[in-house]
């Protein structure tokens, strides 16, 4: 059996290294300095028809600097961790920032925003000494269980386990240090079933913080197998416009794109279609999105961002009309606003449902379109417009008809977001944006 692999840092070591970082900077006269110290390790097994295919084993460290002088900034990093590498990446960083033009929005986040002066450990760390061994069994369990769904079923793209455990310290000259421990757990699995201009692929995964949140393998297979064989058969569609069902495990793109539109960066380099939205209604009022960082286990839980600031939970829209924006400090000052703690991006979101099981939606919709399979990424941040490869089901009377593939889908995002009928409470716990599945009425889904 393969020995358990653990840090190789100490969380003090790494916590010293931060502090060495903050002491250097200032003795080569920065104004301020910010640095994160992390490292991390894993493995990712790959197997296909029965046979292990890789192997890999991955170890890394990294620290990341930022040092300020005045309105001037220069960044470096390393992953050489002994004293001359830090003290030569510091003063590379110093070097840098002597060189580059002034910009009155950089600086530190205000310490009065900062989390602390205690860190609560998100309790994100569950480590799971699974050994190469064990890993490829799951893998190969999986894959088997997905094949034997069904004989039409006679290749495989694979089943994948990895797992992941990274530990970081972030520190900065206001006075801020803080980190913690994550793990990360992933299993997945694609087969393909029929022949010639026939087949047809499908795949399901499950990801958790912790072996008890991870699905079974067997279930993981099994779920693989079912979803490829049901889109056999499949047909094209004329071209019509049709209220369209997104599926829970594709639904949150949706919301991603609207979490990019309302972002520090799109607005104030004014290149959002959602502009100026702050109190605006974007969405339907039956829309809620709320943000909770401190989900336990959760994927984007965090008891602080990037820059050290506290997080919070809050509501981002409610009864369908933006309640704040996702920044931080740098695009909070370029817009004349705060931070919202959302330096890196957002944490978790809970899209509110309407009520609706899986079955009812379909119910709800009575004919249309359910997508579940999206290809290319044709969707344009400036201006909301929507165009994707799909595949999935015609729906008739409530009720699954049969498979369709080689469509597009298309509309606006601004409209779209509007016209969202329902939401269904059959949410994955399996990322940060939780969400069942969407109906929207009237797309345009181009066919034959």
């Amino acid at each position: 059996m393969s020995e358990p692999v653990r840090f190789s840092q100490t969380p003090e070591h790494l916590r010293n290294l931060a502090a060495q970082v903050l002491d250097i900077a200032k003795r080569q006269g920065a104004t301020a300095v910010e640095v994160e110290v992390s490292e991390g390790f894993g493995q990712n097994i790959t197997i296909r028809l029965g046979e292990t295919e890789t192997i890999e084993h991955n170890r890394d460290k990294d620290m990341g600097l930022t040092v300020y002088f005045g309105e001037r900034r220069g960044n470096a990093s390393t992953s050489d961790f002994s004293a001359s590498a830090i003290e030569d990446t510091v003063r590379a960083a110093c070097t840098i920032a002597r060189q580059t033009a002034d910009d009155p929005f950089a600086g530190l986040a205000d310490p009065a925003r900062l989390a602390g002066p205690v860190i609560v450990d998100p309790g994100l760390f569950h480590p799971w000494d699974v050994s190469v061994e064990e890993a490829c069994e799951i893998a190969l369990a999986c894959e088997a269980a997905a094949m034997a769904v069904d004989p039409r079923i006679k290749n495989s793209e694979g089943s994948a386990f990895s797992n992941h455990a990274s530990q970081f310290v972030y520190a900065n000259s206001n006075g801020f240090m803080g980190g913690y421990a994550t793990t990360h757990y992933s299993l997945g699995c694609t087969v393909i079933a029929g022949e010639g201009e026939g087949m047809q692929r499908d795949y399901w995964y499950t990801s958790a913080r912790n072996r008890e949140g991870m699905e079974s393998f067997e279930h993981v297979g099994k779920t693989a197998g079912e979803r490829t064989v049901r889109r056999l058969d499949a047909r094209r569609l004329s071209t019509r416009k049709v209220p369209v069902l997104f599926e829970a495990p594709i639904s949150g793109g949706l919301f991603g794109s609207f979490v990019s539109a309302i972002s520090g960066g799109s607005l104030y380099r004014k290149s959002s279609f959602l502009q100026d939205s702050l109190g605006q209604e974007v969405f339907a009022p039956h829309v809620g999105i709320y943000e909770d960082p401190f989900i336990p286990l959760g994927m984007g839980s965090s008891p602080f961002d990037n820059e050290g600031v506290a997080t919070r939970a809050r509501d981002v829209v409610k009864e369908g009309k933006v309640q704040g924006y996702f920044l931080g400090s740098y695009s909070a000052r370029k817009l004349g606003m705060e931070t919202t703690g959302n330096a890196g991006g957002a944490h978790n979101l809970r899209i509110t449902d309407t009520g609706h099981d899986f079955k009812a939606l379909l119910r709800e919709m009575g004919s249309g379109l359910l997508v579940t399979d999206m290809l290319g990424h044709g969707v344009n941040g400036v201006t909301g417009d929507y165009s994707r490869g799909a595949a999935g089901f015609w729906v008739e009377n409530g009720e699954i008809a049969w498979p369709v593939q080689e469509i597009t889908i298309a509309g606006n995002l601004k409209s779209m977001f509007k016209e969202i009928r329902a939401i269904g409470n059959d949410r994955l716990p399996r990322g940060s944006r939780l969400v069942g599945s969407v109906l929207v009425d009237g797309m345009t889904v181009a066919g034959e």
